[in-house]
């Protein structure tokens, strides 16, 4: 399932092969990784258990559903995988009740795309109930398409979340530029067979083959995205 939000965004190539742009939400259009991290700290603290920093970066950019699922493992912590992920929702959405603050340059880059008519998604592993409560602050305008982590039967390190995001604004994926910060989320843009862009927040991205890392979404625009070369060539 995903939830498509009413805009005028008629396609355009302006002569270029790119068709669409999809884009990552934690990490890589707003500053939450660190909310997520202290979210979590705080819904084991307040059932007794303490999490090791070195877990971060395992769960980081992870589904819900397996960063839940190590963490009450690692700890022993008795509580249900159901049970925790409610919690996690709830104490982020606490947090972010005010608003959640953007990575430098995504204000510029959803405005540019937008000025442009670029068909843009956001597909993301956290659930709906998340996105729609930070899409007020990225404004749901600059999205034709939006894909939640618990509305897809597989999600990301899996290809089907951008797969569908693909397929809803009718896009070849091998046409599609997709910003992730995640060695997660680039697997699964890679593994849908887009073209990638990595932007690393909270742990490093190897390179590889066909994958363009840069330091920053600052570093990121349309004409870059526009250049960026179909799989396998």
């Amino acid at each position: 399932m995903t939830s498509t939000i009413p805009v005028s965004l008629p396609r355009t190539a302006e002569g270029s092969a790119l068709q669409a742009v999809l884009l990552d939400m934690d990490g890589t259009l707003v500053d939450s990784e660190g909310i997520w991290w202290d979210t979590e700290i705080e819904v084991f603290k307040n059932l007794g258990h303490s999490l090791d920093e070195g877990w971060r970066d395992i769960v980081v950019g992870g589904p819900m559903a397996r960063s839940a699922g190590y963490l009450i493992e690692a700890t022993g912590a008795d509580v249900t995988l159901d049970e925790i992920v409610l919690l996690f929702n709830e104490t982020f959405e606490n947090r972010i009740a005010q608003g959640v603050p953007l990575m430098p340059g995504a204000a510029r880059l959803l405005a540019e795309l937008r000025a442009h008519r670029v068909p843009t998604a956001l597909v993301s592993a956290s659930h709906r109930r998340i996105i729609d409560q930070v899409l007020r602050s990225l404004g749901a305008e600059n999205f034709a398409l939006t894909v939640a982590g618990d509305e897809v039967a597989r999600t990301k390190p899996h290809p089907d979340p951008y797969l569908v995001a693909a397929r809803g604004l009718g896009a070849e994926p091998g046409r599609c530029a997709v910003v992730e910060d995640t060695a997660t989320g680039v697997a699964s843009a890679e593994a849908a067979g887009c073209r990638v862009v990595a932007v690393p927040s909270v742990a490093p991205i190897a390179p590889a083959e066909g994958r363009h890392i840069v330091a920053s979404l600052e570093d990121v625009d349309l004409a870059f995205l526009r250049s960026l070369p179909a799989p396998g060539r």
